[in-house]
């Protein structure tokens, strides 16, 4: 006899882990996408370089995945890019002023971010790793409006023009 451990629930299958779910998508859209986020993220370099004041960070590249990949879901629009990066950053800013700069604390402010971004229906997966930023940054309270409302502010503008001009929606209409 010997025992057996089951560590994947009843009826899973592991075909489930590794199938792409996303659905395939043409070339042209694919490329649309990835220069979209080139332009959004080069726009907002360009300014941080020549107006001498940081712009952008590194959560900004996995918000242009959403925004220009995945233009029409609900964690791609832009009060959930403006409102998910500053609510996340907020908590990240408040957490680091009252806890110790330490892994739990990081952690503990990754899961209120994310809380409230439910609660507040302002979702957005890259803002998750904006008190991890914060953390690891250890930034004053301006760091809120520069770079993180002022570059997402600018993301938003660059793929709401970026999507006219390609003739996509964005942002979504409300049904």
């Amino acid at each position: 006899m010997y025992l057996s451990i089951q560590l994947l629930p009843i009826g899973t299958n592991m075909k489930n882990f590794f199938a792409r779910h996303q659905p395939p998508q043409p070339i042209h859209t694919a490329l649309l996408a990835g220069i979209g986020g080139l332009i959004a993220i080069g726009v907002v370099g360009a300014l941080t370089h020549y107006m001498h004041s940081p712009l952008i960070m590194a959560p900004f590249g996995a918000s242009c995945v959403l925004m220009f990949a995945v233009p029409g879901s609900p964690l791609s629009q832009p009060a959930n890019v403006i409102g998910g990066h500053f609510v996340a950053t907020m908590v990240g800013l408040i957490l680091r002023l009252l806890l110790p700069n330490e892994w739990w604390a990081a952690a503990l402010a990754v899961g209120l971010a994310i809380t409230l971004m439910a609660m507040l229906r302002v979702t957005h997966p890259p803002a998750g790793a904006d008190p991890l930023v914060v953390f690891a940054t250890d930034p004053d309270f301006s760091f809120l409006f520069l770079p993180v409302l002022s570059g997402t502010i600018v993301l938003v503008c660059v793929a709401a023009l970026f999507h006219k001009l390609s003739g996509n929606i964005y942002p979504a209409r409300k049904n």
